[in-house]
């Protein structure tokens, strides 16, 4: 007989006790057993040892079960005061916000432009809502029909068989559906899948060469002159350069960019620099008359010009202050914005290319940003312009010579300015205007990737939106003036099917056209008409690929793909607006409204402006601009405690719940990744909708 081992199992703890602290004060301390010498037992009776083995399991069993339901029970709690929490910020926007709709009236907008494209999505949406409805009463009478496969023999065969009246309209609403609605949805969806696959080869294009050229390292060199001291400067090559700030009512940033542009280091006989002021407001024109003059004491080359008739925007600006007489003198114009820091060398680095190269019309230099990081719009946007400079513009100027002149921080040669007729005002992109006329006349660009030029983001999601619109219906209304001069021009197929197809239709047209057709109308469709599909691929695995290739020029920003997919898409109704109202000339196709700014100065610009600031201590300045200058810190002091407001934009929003109602209803049909790119996306809207993306405006 085997011996006992019953002195093994005393009443005693043994091993490693566990202590386990419950967070919720209801709960209290509890001491679990750690394993004893029972659980090593050899020997014993098997009975035993399986049914203490069994109650320890059940206990333990337990504890965890407990353990795990108080972590999802906390888990609960915190999502329910998050969305407590994100319900009582939308009823305060709500409540204290305006709708887009107030204040265009307010300004004096044509209400019947602005509401067309609005009546469409309200339309789509209160349809949408129509169906769910009759589709959720559908499914649980019985209709559980997948996507796309319909059963329709089953369907044909059970006509006779129905019992009411709603059996009845749903078995024709679904053949209505296959018949009449499907086919032409199908093909409309297969077209967008074209254009959408088009446009992806492009951006894949555009990213090989862009790593071709670092592969390589392609980079423009100025020609070295061999008899040039290199000490004495760049080649020894020192043109004269008129150099132009355009500016209107922008007291926030006029004196960085008046500061960084006389501190470039070239020398003064051969500069002159022009503020350009078409500022209305008296107060902000004579602050930036006197910060020219204070240059002016210090030896600086600089003019003030001040437009009473404020004609063409900032196009009747520059082609005013080419009509100087003294233009004549200089061989080289370099344009700033008011929100444009340069470096002291930017003139050192750019001019010295034009040097014998004649063919050469223009030198651009990439944006850099001081506020990347203020908020995730800005964030966002950084996305954006860095794939557009270091991936369109850079490669499009290696192998093409040619793009888009973005309006500042480029040098032109007079010459060729003059040669293709000048800044004319036909257009809200007078930039790109004037790129387009001197590429057909023949002239060469070249951008320079390494070389940065400060600037400022849009802050807040309004400022943001007036810019995408003027950025995309300038060019449509340009494409429509400018298609014959190109089919007329004497220059290459090539160059003439990459301006038509690639430059102004693949990338200016087509792009907002598939996005918002494609994710916004056809994908919510799709769901109510589930015999007519998008693939996953389409919905899902092309644009990660694409947002991965467009975030690859800022590394940084990897963590905000997802955010900048789903913006992108949101932004799409935006474009889409903008697009038609320049390709059909519409109202709000010459809409011009100056970007608003915050006066965000770089590190070396603040340093600069700092010392300039003791400097003009140690003089006298003029009583009454003193006072100015009182008067309008109190105004600034005034306005940061105002309550500042937010938009409610109304396409925006019903874009959103037409998205929702969308993944609501795709949930009847198993739709499985089209859901959640619905309800994100639909969420996405939902945010810009109202205004919780940037800052508020003032």
């Amino acid at each position: 007989m085997a011996p006992s081992f019953d002195w093994w199992s005393k009443e005693s703890h043994r091993g490693t006790p566990v202590v386990v602290k419950m967070e919720n004060p209801n709960w209290s301390m509890v001491e679990l057993e750690g394993p004893s010498d029972e659980d090593f037992l050899i020997g014993g009776s098997p009975a035993r040892r399986r049914e203490k083995s069994r109650n320890k399991n059940a206990k333990q069993l337990t504890w965890v079960l407990l353990l795990k339901a108080h972590k999802a029970a906390g888990c609960l709690s915190s999502i329910a005061a998050a969305m407590v929490s994100l319900g009582s910020v939308v009823r305060g926007r709500i409540r204290s916000g305006r709708t887009d709709t107030d204040i265009d009236a307010a300004n004096n907008e044509n209400p019947a432009v602005k509401s067309r494209f609005y009546t469409c999505i309200k339309l789509f949406l209160w349809l949408s809502v129509l169906l769910l409805g009759f589709e959720v009463g559908a499914y649980f009478k019985g209709w559980h029909f997948g996507a796309p496969h319909l059963q329709l023999q089953f369907l044909v065969a059970s006509t006779f068989g129905f019992k009411d009246i709603f059996d009845t309209l749903y078995s024709r609403w679904v053949l209505i559906r296959v018949e009449y609605l499907a086919p032409p949805l199908q093909f409309l969806s297969n077209m967008c899948v074209i254009l959408f696959l088009i446009q992806s080869l492009d951006r894949l294009v555009l990213c090989l060469g862009c790593f071709w050229i670092r592969f390589k390292k392609i980079k423009p060199i100025p020609k070295q002159d061999p008899d040039a001291d290199l000490e004495s400067g760049v080649n020894g090559y020192f043109p004269m350069v008129l150099v132009q700030i355009p500016m209107c009512n922008e007291k926030e940033v006029y004196q960085q960019s008046i500061g960084a542009v006389c501190n470039l280091d070239w020398p003064k006989s051969k500069i002159l620099i022009q503020v350009l002021d078409d500022s209305d407001d008296p107060t902000t024109q004579l602050l930036i008359k006197e910060e020219v003059q204070k240059w002016q004491q210090d030896g600086a080359r600089i003019v003030y010009r001040h437009r009473v008739i404020r004609d063409g925007y900032k196009a009747g600006n520059l082609k005013s202050a080419m009509n100087c007489s003294y233009v004549k003198d200089y061989e080289f114009v370099t344009i700033f914005d008011a929100d444009f820091q340069p470096t002291p060398d930017f003139l050192k680095r750019t001019v010295p290319h034009f040097r014998d190269n004649e063919e050469l019309g223009l030198v651009q230099a990439r944006w850099s940003f001081v506020n990347k990081d203020e908020n995730l719009l800005t964030r966002l946007q950084n996305i954006n312009l860095a794939f557009h400079f270091e991936v369109e513009q850079q490669v499009n100027g290696v192998f093409i010579n040619f793009f888009g002149f973005n309006g500042t921080a480029g040098v032109w040669r007079i010459k060729a300015l003059e040669d293709s007729g000048g800044w004319l005002e036909r257009t809200t992109v007078e930039d790109m205007d004037i790129a387009v006329r001197a590429h057909l006349n023949g002239w060469k660009f070249i951008f320079l990737n390494d070389v940065e030029c400060q600037c400022e983001l849009p802050e807040s999601y309004e400022a943001y939106r007036k810019q995408q619109h003027r950025w995309h219906s300038g060019p449509m209304q340009l494409f429509r003036l400018c298609l014959p001069d190109i089919i007329r021009a004497k220059i290459s197929i090539w160059k003439k099917f990459n301006m038509i197809f690639l430059f102004f239709l693949l990338r200016k047209l087509i792009l907002p056209f598939y996005s918002f057709t494609l994710f916004c109308i056809i994908l919510p469709m799709t769901m109510f008409v589930p015999e007519a599909e998008l693939p996953a691929w389409v919905v899902c695995y092309i644009p990660a690929t694409m947002s991965f290739l467009n975030i690859l020029p800022a590394p940084k920003s990897f963590p905000f793909i997802v955010p900048y997919l789903l913006f992108e898409n949101t932004m799409s109704v935006t474009k889409f607006n903008a697009m038609i109202s320049g390709l059909f000339q519409l109202g709000s196709a010459y809409e011009w409204v100056v970007t608003k700014k915050s006066g965000r100065s770089s590190e070396g610009d603040l340093v600069t402006l700092a010392n300039k600031e003791l400097k003009h201590q140690r003089g006298s300045s003029d009583s009454n601009l003193e006072e100015m200058k009182e008067e309008v810190r109190q105004q600034e002091q005034k306005a940061k405690k105002k309550k500042k407001h937010n938009r409610i934009y109304t396409k925006e929003l019903s874009l959103a719940f037409l998205l929702l109602i969308a993944a609501a209803r795709s949930l009847l049909s198993a739709q499985g990744i089209h859901f959640y790119f619905l309800l994100f996306q639909g969420i996405s809207f939902l945010l810009v909708g109202l205004d919780l993306i940037g800052e508020q405006v003032q």
